[in-house]
């Protein structure tokens, strides 16, 4: 939807790009990753809004012309592989149509999933 060549310096910015409908949906996303990692920070990478924990990408998210995309790395997709099975993914992706209602609920899980991925790999020195 939007130029990758456009450089947005927050996730606000990015945010305020996109039409009316579509802003909606990118703040629930944006509320919904911060209720669950309050300390993750807000960052721009590959363009997107993204979220980073002990200085490591937590999770990543970009609306497009038919789907939100959310990124949790592979292993975010992995792990709840079942409950994905109704979208169309990728490797570390998963498509949530925006004719859809976002699953937030399952937003929230797989968050969480990846925050104690990310605690884990902190204290083990990954």
């Amino acid at each position: 939807m939007k130029e990758l060549k456009e450089k947005f310096k927050t996730i606000d910015e990015y945010i305020r790009t996109f039409p009316a409908e579509v802003q909606i949906e990118l703040e629930k996303m944006k509320k919904t990753i911060q209720e669950v990692a309050p300390e993750a920070t807000e960052a721009i990478r590959y363009q997107m809004p993204t979220f980073r924990l002990n200085n490591k990408n937590l999770v990543h998210f970009a609306a497009f012309k038919n789907h939100i995309g959310f990124y949790p790395i592979p292993s975010g997709i992995e792990a709840f592989k079942k409950e994905l099975s109704l979208y169309k993914q990728g490797k570390g992706s998963v498509q949530f149509p925006l004719d859809k209602p976002v699953p937030y609920e399952l937003v929230k899980k797989i968050v969480t999933f990846r925050v104690a991925e990310n605690m884990k790999e902190s204290k083990s020195g990954y």
